[in-house]
Order: C-alpha cells, then structure tokens, then sequence
C-alpha cells in the first residue's frame, strides 16, 4: 500500500482496516494533510486488492473518529483562504465526491467502527459506511450550521464560527435516514446527537460501551467473511444503487454550493452574522 499522510492502512488476514488522523494535527501541516484525498486513493488500492474482503475505517486515537479543528483554527482565517482558494476548493471538492462514490461503489463491505466523535467529514464517513458500529457515548453532528455551537464529548467547541451550506456528503445522504422534519432540524439546527440515540431509531447498527467496541465490530466482519465472497458483492452493490442515485442527485450540488458559500465568506469577510444577506 501507498504511505498516506492523513490516514493509516493495514491488513490482517482478509480485513484491511483504515485509521484517520486527528484533523487538528494533519490541519498544522504544511501544506496540511488532506482526508478527502487519501481516502478514495486507499479505497481504490483496496478496490482491486482480492486478498482483502472487509473494510474496517476508525479513528487513529480512541475519543475521536474524526473532528473539526476548534473554533480557533477557523476564526484564524487558515480554513477560508484555503478552501476559497481554486486549487484548495478543487482538492477538497472532489476528494469529497471520490470519497463517497468509491465507499458506495467499492464491491467490498464497509464498516465504520466509530470509536469517538464523528463531526463535519466524520459524520458524513459515518452515515456512507456500509455498518455502524459506535461507542455509546460518541457525539455525532454536522456542524455545517452550527455557528460555533457544537460541542465534542471533550467539551471543546469545534467546527465552523459561522455558516456554510453542507457540501461534505451528509447533505445527501441525511435524507436517506432520516424523515424530512428530523433531517432539517439535524442539519439546519445542527442538532448534536448520540450514537446511542442513533441506535435507538434504528439509524446506525449498534451503540456499545467502548469496552465492547471491538468484540462486536469483530463479529460483524466474522458473519460478513463467513458469506459467499461473489454474492456479497453482488449484493452490496444491488443494496446501494439507490444511494449511488441519491448522490448522483445532489453531492455534486452540495459541494459546490459549500465552496460558493465560502468564497462569499472570504470575500464579504462574514463572520456568521445571519443577518448579512442581499
């Protein structure tokens, strides 16, 4: 495999796990080290790599399966000049959309097994895995919209001071979980939400204390490696046309509005005032 800068992948036996780097560290790069990009490019090795059956992708460090920077990074202006920038807007954008067509089209199962907070890019990760498998006391959010008001389990104020339209994924595929009502409070309220929570609705496949995470992660990829190799894939990809239709429809949308969204950020120098529009 690639040696990737934002994420780490390894294999035992048939199952390729990809770790994600703390955002917060990979962001103090120069120039920072990108997800968006090296997800897709690890998922097309794994793609043609037939010694490998089952995807597992956590977080690197228990507490967080990925995070935005604090506040302070965006009010920094570090995050808007980059992301309006041409060739920042470009990498990110389509890292984005590589992302979520390879984890739908990837003939190979996914499984998130979110062992800390996924926010922003972790949620949407989350929510295009093919099984959900969270600690029962992970905060899951999109923060899009969220002012500066979500907060992770840490108590640390994270994501975007001001707003800006969802463009990472979760615009497209939040409608596939939720009933419109809940997807717009969730979305344009940037309403936080457990995992166990997610559990309960029946959103996600499981919420179990974190000392639990990995036994029943493992028998998720036991059950999946014990199923017919060929028919699996046949049948991931059978599940997931409508989702590869859902995002046909609207991630290319979403991306683009948020980098729009964001070159009026850098150019009017808004700063979240929701009373700044015309």
């Amino acid at each position: 495999m690639k040696d990737y800068r934002a994420i780490e992948v390894t294999q035992s036996g048939q199952v390729a796990t990809i770790r994600l780097r703390s955002l917060t560290e990979l962001f103090k790069l120069d120039p920072p080290a990108d997800p968006h990009m090296d997800i897709p490019l690890a998922l097309e090795e794994l793609r043609s790599d037939n010694s490998v059956r089952v995807i597992v992708i956590t977080g690197e460090t228990d507490g967080e399966f990925l995070v935005p920077p604090s506040l302070e990074y965006y009010k920094s202006g570090r995050a808007t000049s980059r992301l309006a920038n041409p060739n920042g807007a470009w990498n990110v954008g389509t890292g984005i959309v590589r992302t979520h067509q390879m984890m739908t089209e990837i003939e190979k199962p996914i499984i998130a097994k979110v062992n800390g907070d996924a926010i922003g890019f972790g949620q949407s990760i989350l929510f295009s895995a093919d099984f959900v498998i969270a600690r029962d006391d992970a905060v899951v959010a999109d923060g899009h919209l969220s002012m500066g008001d979500v907060v992770a389990s840490d108590g640390t104020r994270t994501g975007t001071p001001f707003g800006v339209a969802p463009g990472d994924g979760a615009g497209a595929l939040i409608p596939l979980f939720m009933t419109p009502p809940l997807a717009k409070e969730y979305m344009m309220l940037s309403r936080s939400l457990s995992t166990k929570e997610l559990a309960e609705a029946r959103i996600i496949n499981r919420a179990v204390p974190i000392a639990d995470l990995d036994s029943v992660t493992n028998d998720f990829v036991d059950g999946l490696l014990r199923r017919s190799a060929f028919a699996l894939a046949w049948t991931k990809r059978l599940l997931n046309r409508h989702v590869a239709t859902q995002l046909n429809q609207t991630l290319d949308a979403g991306v683009a509005y948020e980098f729009l969204n964001l070159a009026q950020i850098a150019h009017t120098g808004l700063d979240g005032d929701p009373s700044t529009l015309g």
